[in-house]
């Protein structure tokens, strides 16, 4: 394949590499739901926060929420034992086998989100990648059979 010699180096845009933004999700097997939240970082403390957002989307007539984690370490973070221990009445954390993220249902939602939101975009800035996300993720806020046959276990 012959391609035209170029007078100058092609310049390649990048996105800003050294800020980020934590995502929090979790999605209903049974109704497709996605409940996120947005923090600065990963650690116990924003995922605690996480938590007490997730039981708003409880169930009344469920007696127990059952959560599927990887094994963050913020995930086993000694300062959640109170949490749990609080909520055992109504949320269990079940916990993925080691080095086994893929068979967590949001990971699949998540690169679901990539692909429709990022893919072959350039964000100048870390704000420009947030509202694409959040765009995204307003489509996923109710009910949703996407994610629903997404998440499904054959």
């Amino acid at each position: 394949m012959w391609v035209p010699r170029e007078d100058r180096d092609p310049i390649v845009l990048q996105a800003p590499t050294r800020k980020s933004v934590a995502l929090f999700g979790a999605v209903s097997l049974r109704t497709g739901t996605l409940a996120t939240m947005f923090a600065p970082r990963f650690n116990a403390s924003t995922f605690e926060s996480f938590l007490h957002l997730l039981l708003q989307y409880r169930h009344q007539s469920r007696p127990l929420m059952v959560i599927i984690l990887d094994n963050a370490k913020y995930h086993h973070a000694v300062a959640l034992d109170p949490f749990f221990e609080d909520h055992d009445s109504v949320l269990r954390p079940d916990f993925l086998p080691p080095y086994s993220p893929k068979l967590s249902p949001v990971e699949r939602v998540w690169k679901h989100i990539r692909k429709l939101a990022t893919h072959n975009q350039y964000f100048a800035t870390l704000d420009e990648l947030v509202m694409a996300i959040k765009r995204q993720l307003v489509q996923f806020a109710g009910p949703n059979e996407t994610l629903i046959n997404l998440c499904r276990i054959n």
